[in-house]
């Protein structure tokens, strides 16, 4: 890992700008955050929309798990923003747009297509991130996920055992072999789903919830559509990570 620029924000939170194997990535620590005094890690996931565009939102979660006296950290997925073109993930994308401006059901080819390798590939990304960020002095651990596309976050709850809880949006589409593998999945879970998202099947995102076998799981739907997430939406989250990170 290498950082690449710093800078302290007004209240405190240190932000750096870091490469991992030619990866872009951010992470932020607050005041707290010391070798003598290492603080735990959240893992920030997002839409494959590249860490530029995502950036106001993303700052603006770290801040508040920056207030709790947590970390927070994100990398830039395959084949976005910075990072070389990925092909076959733009077909898929394309072909997903052609489908929904059409008015067409999105076919489980699409949706494997353009989910399914994604998942793959970020995911041990995602591992190797969670490596060299756990090495620094000031990060000790325990890890939570929160939000991000949520088939990489079922993936990852499923195989990395550092991180103990997550915090999930259902507001992506999730293949059908996502289903078993959140069978799999046993950490507490806090899940936002959108009532209204007008590009999600909230059946779908019920019958993946009924899945999950956590133990302790909790949905939390609000009205509205795919960007009109209450700003109270994050306070029980909030509270969720506070309860199993601290």
């Amino acid at each position: 890992m290498r950082f690449t620029t710093e800078q302290r924000l007004d209240d405190g939170v240190l932000e750096r700008e870091f490469t991992l194997d030619e990866i872009p990535g951010i992470l932020w620590t607050p005041e707290s955050a010391s070798p003598s005094a290492p603080v735990p890690l959240i893992l920030l996931g997002h839409p494959p929309l590249g860490l530029r565009t995502m950036y106001p939102r993303l700052v603006a979660r770290a801040r508040h798990a920056a207030a709790d006296g947590f970390a927070a950290a994100a990398i830039e997925l395959p084949g976005s923003g910075d990072r070389p073109r990925w092909p076959a993930l733009d077909q898929a994308r394309a072909d997903l747009r052609r489908a929904m401006a059409a008015g067409h059901p999105v076919d489980d080819e699409i949706v494997d297509a353009l989910i399914l390798s994604l998942v793959d590939k970020a995911v041990p990304e995602s591992r190797a991130a969670l490596d060299a960020l756990l090495a620094l002095p000031e990060i000790g651990g325990p890890v939570g996920y929160s939000g991000g596309v949520i088939s990489i976050g079922i993936r990852l709850a499923v195989v990395e055992p550092r991180i103990v809880a997550a915090g999930l949006f259902a507001g992506s589409l999730v293949p059908r072999a996502m289903f078993e593998e959140a069978r799999q999945v046993t950490i507490p879970l806090y899940v936002l789903l959108q009532w209204d998202d007008e590009g999600n099947d909230r059946q779908a995102s019920l019958d993946l919830f009924d899945a999950f076998g956590s133990e302790e799981k909790t949905l939390q739907a609000n009205m509205g559509g795919h960007t009109g997430v209450p700003p109270y939406a994050g306070d029980g989250a909030g509270r969720f990570f506070a309860r199993h990170l601290s």
